[in-house]
């Protein structure tokens, strides 16, 4: 059973077999890592330690999902030339990795063709989709995240999750364009 709010370590937490996520943006801004992607941005250097303070709370979620035998995904579908954030991004998988999620890259052209969610998402055991809401700049709206258990939207989701799976690049033999 699912927590009646939008409470995403909740839902994580629920979650018994799997959780997957796509992302289709190639800018983000959401407060949380904007002192990160500017220390970045100045240094060309970004924070890989699974055990710093900005780390170590999604280590932790993760290493404890997967504990419990939950798999979890993440595609990220990307422009080629990259955006400096997705650079950013790219920079800090290895901690996602690390963390126990696999992770995979999709170069927009590889996804023309397929039909994929209006909204960044998460899954959670092909039951629950979490949709994430950014406005144009890539901050949060309002509201920023709608919870759906609707079969048909699930079943369309976990479609469309899967068959950027299969396109999408590895994360180790993704290289940065």
């Amino acid at each position: 059973m699912l927590p009646s709010e939008m409470d995403f370590p909740s839902l994580l937490k629920a979650a018994q077999t799997s959780a997957v996520h796509l992302e289709m943006r190639d800018q983000y801004a959401v407060g949380d890592e904007a002192a990160d992607f500017e220390r970045w941005r100045a240094t060309g250097e970004r924070d890989v330690n699974p055990a710093s303070d900005y780390w170590a709370p999604w280590v932790d979620l993760i290493t404890e999902t997967r504990a419990r035998g939950v798999t979890v995904r993440r595609a990220r579908i990307v422009s080629e030339p990259t955006t400096e954030y997705i650079r950013y991004e790219h920079a800090g998988t290895e901690v996602n990795v690390f963390a126990g999620e696999l992770v995979r890259w999709l170069p927009r052209q590889r996804a023309a063709a397929l039909l994929v969610p209006g909204a960044d998402l998460w899954l959670f055991d092909n039951e629950t989709v979490l949709f994430n809401h950014f406005t144009g700049d890539g901050n949060w709206a309002t509201p920023d995240m709608e919870l759906t258990s609707d079969p048909a939207v699930v079943q369309q989701c976990a479609d469309a999750f899967e068959r950027v799976w299969e396109r999408a690049i590895p994360h180790d033999q993704y290289t940065i364009r």
